[in-house]
């Protein structure tokens, strides 16, 4: 792999050492007030008992409602001082906190792009709130395919002659929209894909979803936001520490940026909850504080997941999934707190290998294909290598042969028949999986491994997608996410009767 440097974001210690907003909530949270406003608890834990003895009576009093002056009401208001303490830290023009997630923000961004063209250049393995995008905007896509391992059944990244094919092919594009890195740590070459983008005169805009610790320690690959992109979405809960469903956007000190921001403003507020929690909100604030000042805990982190790759190298039954990344030329870099075991070779399914790590060892991973299972190892957290190591050897060997992800070959999408708006919100009927051939799917259909979608809401269902989604439901641990019943007997299809072929 071709590894690339490239600044990290300045990060003035003394100024990222402060967490403005989340201080601000506890101070509201202290201060001796009758609550007689929302939320309906009133931080009294005697008559919320269940509550408070759930989330603790401390977390009760910092859930403050919004619009309070002093918090995020005011002049230069905590809210805006922490908003601008995570735009310095990832060296972006511009940061919005999300309290819905990445998807809040794959969102934004699809809706954003419906102003700059009609056609959105797409990476195929996107996530599936970047479809939620298509069918919100009404923009016609054509996907960039990544690389696909097909051994382990995994997709990757895009490559920037991808990218600029498709690009070419279509001159009404409103934005390149690629995700980097991948579930399993693949880190594409996003200064190259920036230079294609802007070439073709559009944006670019990365799901970094699995990429919000980037650029805080040397030993990270710097983030996306501060190699070009244009536009960012951060899954901030991830590995970087905030509570589940806070996110990020940061906006790029791009070509772009003065026709993004404005746009951005706009649709962020027509997404974000009027009633956004501070709870959320106050562990980006801390969360962005802990990255920027964290490098030695990161060390900590870098060093666990450097021993559990070395426990299962040596172990000698599995062998670590990142080490044949190095063959695939789209990727640049792998993300080193990921550690994706391919689990082939133990004689056991990474399905059966997540179960019973949970239940025999409590042992949690993040995801599991029939081929692999991934750990992650947050940009702070200083876990037990040795007693992941144990959990991992003691696992019964069984057969592993016949896996899904074993050899797999995708077929090729159906042609585009609507729009992903279009086909969604027609009128639709489920029809035997045989009678569907020919038609329209409204769903999005992707079988696990590798998650690429195999069918979109516009495009035409083929049999021999059919046929390949049928045989990966049949799978011992072979799963199809969308599908109307788990054997895709029958799919949702554009009623034909109301709405023309």
């Amino acid at each position: 792999m071709t590894r690339i440097p490239s600044p990290s974001p300045a990060r003035p210690d003394a100024a990222q050492r402060r967490a403005p907003y989340a201080e601000a909530v506890r101070r509201s949270a202290a201060a001796d007030r009758l609550r007689l406003n929302v939320p309906g608890h009133a931080a009294d834990p005697g008559r919320f008992p269940g509550l408070a003895d759930l989330v603790g009576e401390e977390v009760l009093r910092l859930d403050v409602p919004p619009l309070l002056e002093g918090v995020d009401l005011g002049p230069d208001s905590p809210m805006e001082q922490a908003l601008r303490l995570a735009a310095g830290a990832w060296g972006a023009r511009r940061t919005w906190f999300l309290t819905n997630g990445a998807s809040q923000g794959n969102r934004i961004a699809a809706l954003v792009a419906q102003s700059l063209g009609r056609t959105l250049v797409v990476q195929r393995s996107v996530h599936s709130s970047v479809v939620d995008g298509l069918v919100l905007s009404g923009l016609r896509a054509a996907f960039v395919q990544p690389s696909l391992d097909a051994g382990l059944g995994i997709a990757h990244g895009v490559s920037a002659p991808d990218l600029a094919a498709a690009l070419a092919a279509h001159p009404d594009a409103a934005a390149a929209y690629v995700v980097t890195p991948s579930y399993f740590g693949a880190v594409a070459d996003v200064p190259a894909l920036a230079r294609v983008a802007h070439a073709a005169g559009v944006p670019l805009i990365v799901d970094e979803a699995w990429g919000s610790h980037f650029g805080f320690h040397p030993a990270l690959p710097a983030a996306a936001v501060a190699q070009g992109a244009d536009l960012v979405v951060s899954s901030t809960h991830k590995l970087g520490g905030a509570l589940t469903q806070a996110a990020m956007l940061h906006l790029g000190e791009g070509p772009f940026a003065d026709r993004l921001e404005p746009l951005v403003e706009r649709v962020f507020h027509l997404t974000q909850s009027t009633s956004a929690s501070a709870l959320l909100l106050a562990s980006l604030d801390e969360a962005r504080r802990a990255l920027a000042t964290g490098a030695e805990r990161i060390s900590g982190s870098l060093r666990a997941a450097r021993e559990m790759r070395a426990a299962v190298r040596a172990g000698g039954r599995f062998a670590v999934a990142s080490d044949g990344f190095g063959r695939f030329a789209d990727v640049v870099a792998v993300d080193p707190l990921r550690v994706a075991v391919d689990v082939r070779a133990g004689g056991i399914s990474g399905h059966e290998a997540r179960r019973r790590l949970m239940r025999d060892h409590g042992v949690l991973v993040e995801v599991a294909t029939d081929a692999a299972v991934v750990a992650v190892v947050g940009g702070g957290p200083a876990p037990d290598p040795a007693r992941f190591a144990a959990a991992l050897h003691a696992l019964p060997e069984r057969e592993a042969a016949g896996l899904a992800g074993a050899g797999l070959r995708l077929p090729a999408p159906g042609p585009v028949r609507l729009t992903a708006r279009e086909a969604f919100l027609a009128p639709s009927v489920l029809v035997p999986a045989a009678q569907a051939v020919g038609r329209v799917s409204a769903d999005t259909l992707a079988a696990y491994p590798p998650g690429i979608p195999n069918v979109l809401p516009g495009e035409e269902v083929t049999a021999e997608v059919v046929a390949f989604l049928q045989g990966v439901a049949a799978a011992p641990t072979g799963h199809v996410r969308g599908a109307a019943d788990p054997a895709v007997a029958r799919v949702r299809v554009v009623d034909d009767g109301r709405w023309g072929r």
